[in-house]
């Protein structure tokens, strides 16, 4: 099984290289999504991080994520404190759908991590791919399609690894700056290149 590590900043076209490659006919598991599962209502994840960072943060049973970001994308410690929290819970279900994966016989499996330079994932896979995209162009986006502010937009980035980090980590740099069809196109050529037929 060929085991992929996709990666790029907030806004860079990770999903839209994510998305082809699973019509392509890998297996992709959403590390984003796997988060969300950590922290959900009852959670051992969601404990630690009331006990942290404090009740007021927990709403409902469910993390208030807009007051958690307001503190962790304010404070690098805090972020750090919030990762080594949530990090070991989502590594671990990722390794279980490796596990499934391999299996079911599954050829390519291309985990989608945000972060995965900066937990240190990138040894752990067979192939890293960043998508890289201009600051500009990541922060219009982050404007248009989410109603970020400008400041906010930047804030994120600046809480992220660089992409000259990410693309020293990364076997494959693909340019997010174009359309989804011509990121499409880069995953496609990729795919010729490096997944056995």
């Amino acid at each position: 099984m060929l085991r992929i590590g996709l990666t790029g900043g907030i806004a860079s076209g990770k999903s839209t290289a994510l998305a082809r490659f699973a019509e392509l006919g890998a297996r992709v598991v959403d590390h984003d999504q796997l988060s969300r599962r950590a922290v959900a209502p009852g959670s051992a994840a969601l404990a630690d991080i009331a006990r942290e960072f404090g009740p007021r943060l927990i709403v409902k049973d469910e993390l208030d994520r807009g007051a958690l970001a307001q503190i962790v994308f304010a404070d690098d410690h805090a972020l750090a404190r919030l990762n080594s929290i949530v990090h070991p819970y989502v590594m671990a279900m990722g390794q279980a759908a490796d596990r499934q994966a391999r299996a079911e016989g599954v050829r390519v499996i291309v985990h989608d991590i945000p972060l995965l330079v900066e937990t240190g994932q990138d040894g752990e896979f067979d192939l890293v791919v960043t998508v890289a995209a201009e600051l500009d162009t990541r922060v219009r986006r982050m404007i248009e399609s989410r109603g970020m502010t400008e400041d906010d937009a930047r804030a994120r980035i600046r809480a992220q690894a660089t992409d000259e980090q990410r693309a020293a980590a990364a076997d494959v740099v693909l340019d997010g700056n174009a359309t989804p069809e011509h990121l499409a196109r880069q995953v496609d050529d990729f795919w010729h290149v490096h997944v056995p037929s």
